[in-house]
């Protein structure tokens, strides 16, 4: 069994700066993830060609099951609006998925609050902070008939503001707690390994940095697990597309 966490920058490409989505079908086939979990993902935006890049993806892998998950609703550089799941099928939107290609017995979405006050962030070359809002985040979680038995599948995309995701991994971590199956979360968590095992109280399946996509200094990206499951190996594989490197665990 092979799981997958890819944070796909809406399958643009830092290179040239372009979404060609037969390179983003081809880089998720040569992920050939069982499951698999995405962030940054677009909806019907015409800067990813007005594709549903979640279906794209579930044809690629040949996934059974598939669930986009919307953070925010509408389109950027027009009007960003917070996601609260009664949104149109063919709504534009943003957020999370997460596929699957074994059956999947139930579903459920975890939203995760932003921080309700603009904040001082310090970007590189700056002397002075920008006030920047933080945008709502979300995740869902599956329960999928893998080969080793029921195993519950979570993905997320938390805030790049700290003490706020760790709020926001316990939040979720919370509402995983009475599964008696063995857990797996999967995603960009925007915090280090240490932090992320020590809030969740899980551990990490795979240790490699996936930030930045070129030359990565740092783990953004993780696989944790509860429970019990068979002997795991993983590595970071860098893709044409992407700020971040995908992560990827094969199990058994």
């Amino acid at each position: 069994m092979r799981v997958a966490t890819f944070n796909i920058l809406h399958a643009r490409s830092p290179e040239d700066d372009r979404v060609d989505l037969d390179r983003y079908a081809q880089a998720i086939k040569e992920l050939d993830a069982d499951v698999l979990a995405l962030q940054e993902v677009d909806r019907y935006q015409s800067r990813s060609s007005d594709a549903d890049l979640t279906v794209l993806a579930a044809e690629a892998m040949g996934a059974r099951e598939h669930r986009f998950v919307a953070a925010l609703s509408g389109n950027p550089g027009a009007m960003w609006i917070a996601a609260d799941g009664d949104e149109q099928p063919d709504s534009a939107a943003y957020g999370i998925a997460l596929l699957s290609r074994y059956p999947a017995e139930a579903w459920e979405v975890v939203r995760l609050a932003p921080v309700p006050v603009p904040v001082p962030m310090w970007f590189d070359g700056s002397r002075m902070p920008e006030m920047v809002r933080d945008e709502p985040r979300v995740a869902v979680a599956a329960k999928v008939a893998s080969p080793f038995g029921p195993l519950t599948v979570a993905a997320a995309h938390l805030t790049f503001m700290e003490r706020w995701n760790g709020r926001q991994l316990k939040r979720l971590c919370r509402s995983l707690l009475d599964n008696p199956d063995p857990v797996m979360l999967m995603g960009d968590l925007n915090m280090g390994p240490d932090r992320a095992q020590r809030l969740s109280g899980m551990r990490s399946l795979v240790s490699a940095p996936t930030f930045p996509a070129e030359s990565p200094t740092e783990q953004l990206d993780h696989v944790l697990a509860r429970g019990t499951l068979p002997p795991a190996s993983g590595r970071a594989v860098r893709l044409p597309l992407s700020d971040h490197r995908a992560l990827v665990v094969d199990l058994g």
